[in-house]
């Protein structure tokens, strides 16, 4: 995808060694405390087919994919799903600005709401200030599988057995 004057390529680096790769990264990011990253993602930076820069991303939790809804462009920076955890790096030198843990579990998309995020998890449904700090958090009774939509004034999202969970802005339920 293209962002501004660069070229971003995203994707699950299934080869990734530490001493052997098949790409070559500029930065790696892992939390210390992971000692298996579930899931492990590549950037890439090009400016005119060239490439500039490159990171590597992980986390523990559950495996993650990349789609059009696991990351979103803010300006010049890229926040991103992994596993459990929200990423930022910021554009165009792939330094990291922030990690959090969004879930305890997996977090499956991520959507830009005013100058937050809003991060639908297996576990839990979180608003994630723009410096990554937690705002708020919720749950339900059991895994949110199954539909999730972010409305003009509230969200929602449905479990495992269809129950439905309805919470405004400022995550409180609503009915």
């Amino acid at each position: 995808m293209t962002v501004g004057d660069y070229t971003i390529d995203i994707f699950v680096d299934r080869a990734f060694s530490p001493n052997d790769s098949v790409h070559k990264y500029d930065y790696t990011y892992f939390d210390q405390t992971d000692s298996y990253c579930s899931t492990i993602i590549g950037i890439e930076l090009y400016e005119e087919e060239n490439l500039q820069k490159a990171g590597v991303i992980g986390a523990g939790g559950g495996a993650t994919g990349i789609y059009n809804t696991s990351f979103v462009f803010d300006n010049n920076r890229i926040v991103i799903c992994c596993s459990d955890s929200v990423f930022c790096l910021s554009i165009p030198d792939l330094s990291l600005l922030w990690k959090t843990k969004a879930d305890m579990a997996t977090c499956f998309e991520i959507y830009k709401y005013k100058s937050d995020y809003i991060i639908h998890g297996e576990l839990e449904i979180t608003r994630l200030g723009h410096d990554g700090e937690i705002i708020w958090q919720q749950s339900g009774a059991d895994i949110f599988t199954g539909p999730f939509v972010i409305a003009d004034d509230y969200i929602l999202a449905t479990d495992w057995d269809n129950k439905e969970y309805k919470f405004d802005f400022d995550g409180d339920s609503v009915s």
